[in-house]
């Protein structure tokens, strides 16, 4: 059984959820999502092989690396008092997500590295599409993330949030990187475009992702994928223009920046 915790979700765009924990309550969550804790909070950082041994901990540390997540995990465990705090922050613009997977089956579908943080007893696993094609050619990989257990789970979603409930036979074919979390009874595909041409030249990818109910799907409007490419081009447009005019570069104000000054 996972811990049942108490939160809050603070802030618009770049979020943080602050967990509330009664003594002997624990939330583990990715290396390097802690933002601060209260006092009386206890943080050990392992590899989740609590009755597994060592080879067990290998397994579900190699498993996490797999899905984009850190290769150790770090539990925090209120050890005082009265109520503890302990709070994780989101990576990047968006939104955090509570997930009750009680309420999914005991399982959700997520891309590789949703998870931000969960209750004790939630396990992140390693999952595969359902088929080859839909994870070599699907955009964001061919592994996906399977969180698993009963309790609250916690995953960040780039952008605006969109949630769709699938009627059986109801299918939405959606950019591969907008795909953010589903449920274990949505079928997932990828259909390929059928107009090449809007694809190479109309900005958009050569496939789609097809997701089929029922079940519930969750959509991102900024994948990180979209923003970061978006930030690199913005970057290599900039050096270009900077070795141009000189700037940073060769030029008068160049060598001033770069501590020049023989002139």
């Amino acid at each position: 059984m996972a811990d049942d915790i108490d939160y809050e979700i603070i802030g618009n765009e770049m979020q943080l959820v602050e967990i509330e924990l009664d003594p002997g309550e624990t939330v583990q969550a990715e290396a390097g999502a802690m933002a601060y804790m209260g006092p009386g909070i206890q943080m050990q950082t392992g590899m989740g092989n609590e009755g597994g041994g060592l080879l067990g901990g290998l397994k579900k540390g190699l498993k996490r690396a797999l899905t984009g997540e850190s290769f150790f995990i770090t539990s925090f465990t209120h050890k005082g008092s009265g109520k503890g705090h302990v709070a994780f922050a989101a990576p990047y613009p968006g939104k955090i997500i509570p997930l009750d997977l009680s309420k999914f089956g005991g399982s959700i579908l997520c891309q590789k590295d949703a998870f931000l943080c969960a209750a004790k007893g939630v396990e992140v696993e390693l999952a595969f599409t359902r088929k080859l094609g839909a994870g070599l050619f699907g955009g964001e990989g061919f592994i996906l993330q399977r969180l698993r257990g009963n309790g609250l789970a916690f995953v960040h979603i780039g952008g605006t949030v969109i949630i769709k409930d699938l009627a059986p036979g109801e299918t939405y074919h959606i950019d591969t990187g907008c795909v953010a979390a589903f449920t274990e009874t949505v079928t997932y595909d990828i259909t390929w475009s059928k107009d090449f041409k809007n694809a190479l030249f109309g900005g958009e990818g050569v496939v789609l992702a097809t997701l089929t109910g029922p079940g519930t799907v969750y959509m991102q409007s900024l994948p990180f994928s979209r923003l970061a490419d978006r930030i690199v081009a913005a970057s290599a447009h900039g050096r270009n223009r900077d070795e141009q005019t000189g700037i940073g570069g060769s030029g008068v104000l160049g060598g001033l920046l770069g501590g020049d000054r023989s002139f």
